[in-house]
């Protein structure tokens, strides 16, 4: 992880990253509460989830199309200035009547954020060789962590003295710092030119304008996905632990007050423990490096996930009965227990997705890479907005645990499908559409990047 961060171009991307989720986390928590404050109504914070959820289904898979065209360092420099003054309007959200102020800014926010991610998992794999993206990946989970314990805190502080005005700031000008690190990364490195295959030799005319020449290069982006089966494995796994997340996310408060008896602090408590993890679990993975891609690794730490989120959602239920068992000297306290189990579900976490981030980034051809990711956001984005409905309609039928269950077992069954389908380590060839109008000839940046398949 030292000689990664030794590259200068990715330190800049880390830091960059770092200090924009910092204002994002600081903003994440200080806006609800202030909205709920100002409005006192529960459907102003859901309106303001749905608009936020809304853009990666609607513009994440066509905005690959975009990132793909375009160079990724000027992309992500762009959208964080765009995303710095997108920011600006909610200064003016003072009563309970402009508060559709504040829905607009998260969609036109998040819209904004469908080209920044793309572009960064297409810019990665050429900031650093692919022996060290696991080790870039898990830098980047460090990260996500790191800002996970500061950014609350420090939006805290900002809300306690200075109120909205000073958090929407403090995040602005995060995005402002981070454009300016990105902005001295160096030119990247080339893409590897690969034999020449049948398919680049398809006639090239000239440049289609208009939605016609875009949805081409949708189309195209989905059957290369569609013909190389670790990308499409890979994103079937991500749509199935998506799910999952969508249901926890409306239900954890709820385990937290209703199964734990906790209140507000112990909420707080428990998303820290598993930042822990998520820490501890970065430092882990990027020690390890490449192995993490492998389809056992992958495989392994998904399932494990998903077995200690079953431990932690049935806590309730057997830890009493495993205490009376052994005596009541034995007796710890049901919290704390939980407490354990979330610093310990946050390792194999980062291990499970930074495997897949960076097999992921590996696998993808250079020229579609930006398609890919879009891709990968819409299908997440739709399927934990499922996971949030099925959570708010079933629940109350058939019990919170059950509910929660989901999560568990799907990421012991992506687990299991990582372990049968990802393919094994090796060549292959990947499948390249015959698109027979592109808008300028390929460069060697725009072919396809024949690499290894890891394991």
């Amino acid at each position: 992880m030292i000689a990664t961060l030794r590259n200068g171009n990715f330190t800049r991307l880390w830091l960059g990253g770092l200090i924009s989720l910092i204002g994002d986390w600081a903003l994440n928590i200080g806006l609800p509460l202030y909205i709920f404050l100002l409005t006192g109504s529960i459907l102003a914070l859901s309106l303001t989830l749905l608009a936020a959820s809304l853009p990666p289904i609607l513009f994440g898979s066509l905005a690959g199309v975009f990132v793909d065209r375009w160079d990724h360092k000027r992309t992500m420099v762009v959208t964080n200035l765009l995303l710095a003054l997108s920011l600006l309007p909610l200064l003016l959200v003072r009563s309970a009547d402009l508060v559709w102020i504040v829905y607009l800014v998260a969609f036109v926010a998040g819209t904004i954020e469908q080209f920044f991610l793309p572009a960064q998992n297409a810019l990665l794999p050429r900031l650093v060789v692919e022996e060290r993206l696991v080790s870039a990946n898990s830098l980047i989970s460090v990260c996500g962590n790191l800002a996970r314990l500061v950014g609350p805190a420090l939006g805290g502080l900002i809300a306690a003295r200075f109120g909205l005005s000073g958090i929407v700031l403090v995040d602005a000008a995060s995005f402002l710092l981070a454009a300016l690190l990105i902005t001295g990364i160096a030119s990247t490195r080339a893409a590897p030119q690969p034999a020449p295959v049948a398919s680049y030799t398809a006639p090239i005319e000239r440049e289609e304008r208009g939605i016609v020449h875009i949805l081409r290069e949708w189309i195209a982006g989905l059957r290369v996905i569609g013909g190389e089966r670790t990308l499409a494995v890979l994103l079937t796994l991500f749509a199935i632990m998506s799910l999952g997340e969508g249901v926890f996310g409306v239900l954890y408060p709820v385990y937290v007050y209703q199964a734990l008896h906790g209140g507000t602090l112990e909420v707080g408590e428990l998303m820290s423990a598993q930042a822990v993890g998520g820490l501890i679990g970065g430092v882990l993975v990027g020690a390890l490096g490449a192995r993490m891609m492998s389809r056992w690794a992958i495989g392994f730490c998904a399932a494990l996930f998903g077995l200690i989120d079953l431990a932690i959602f049935n806590a309730p239920t057997l830890v009493p009965g495993v205490q009376t068992l052994l005596g009541a000297e034995f007796g710890v306290p049901l919290f704390w227990i939980v407490v354990g189990l979330f610093v310990a579900v946050g390792i194999p976490g980062i291990g499970s997705m930074t495997g897949m981030q960076s097999l992921l980034q590996a696998r993808s051809p250079d020229a579609y890479r930006g398609r890919v990711f879009g891709v990968l956001g819409a299908l997440t984005g739709l399927l934990r907005l499922i996971g949030v409905v099925i959570a708010g309609v079933v629940t109350d039928r058939v019990g919170l645990i059950t509910v929660l269950n989901i999560q568990g077992f799907g990421y012991v069954t992506a687990g299991l499908l990582a372990v049968l389908l990802l393919p094994a380590r090796g060549r292959a060839p990947v499948a390249i559409p015959a698109v027979t109008t592109v808008s300028t000839a390929p460069t060697s940046e725009q072919l396809l990047d024949h690499g290894q398949v890891l394991d």
